[in-house]
């Protein structure tokens, strides 16, 4: 059995039916990966800072909908993050975020903090990060944190 630990930009892509530039249908690729985890009794971590994430997103009635797929689903389980992970969060998020200062001057470029958080979550259950942004791929694969877009589980 898989585990993983997706990052809010896939339940986005999902729930806001998202299609990138080139025409492809992102939230097809999430639907079809949710169905699989499904399907296959996989397990997807989630935690209090994914549900924040979220819940910047939409209106309280609309989170509250969305919270039903966690609350009510045996295939999710909730993590949480230590002090020290913490701790461990910030680090890298100051050192990335002066790496990025001076090799790319562009919006867009910086690291969230909640999205080292995602990361250092997988590694701690030992899950398949599942993400699109290519600078937290990189950076995962420097944190030995296996990473794959949605549509390459499937």
């Amino acid at each position: 059995m898989e585990t993983y630990y997706v990052d809010s930009c896939i339940y986005l892509n999902l729930w806001k039916k998202e299609v990138d530039e080139s025409g492809n249908n992102l939230w097809e690729f999430a639907k079809n990966f949710f169905k699989k985890v499904d399907d296959e009794i996989s397990i997807i971590y989630y935690s209090g800072y994914l549900l924040k994430e979220l819940m910047f997103v939409f209106d309280e009635k609309k989170f509250i909908d969305k919270l039903e797929l966690f609350n009510f689903s045996s295939n999710f389980k909730r993590v949480n993050l230590t002090k020290e992970e913490y701790m461990i969060a910030k680090k890298i998020k100051k050192e990335n975020s002066e790496i990025i200062a001076k090799k790319i001057k562009k919006e867009n470029s910086e690291i969230s903090f909640y999205d080292i958080i995602h990361m250092l979550l997988a590694k701690k259950t030992n899950s398949i990060l599942i993400i699109r942004d290519s600078f937290l791929i990189n950076l995962a694969k420097e944190y030995q944190v296996i990473v794959k877009k949605p549509e390459e589980i499937l």
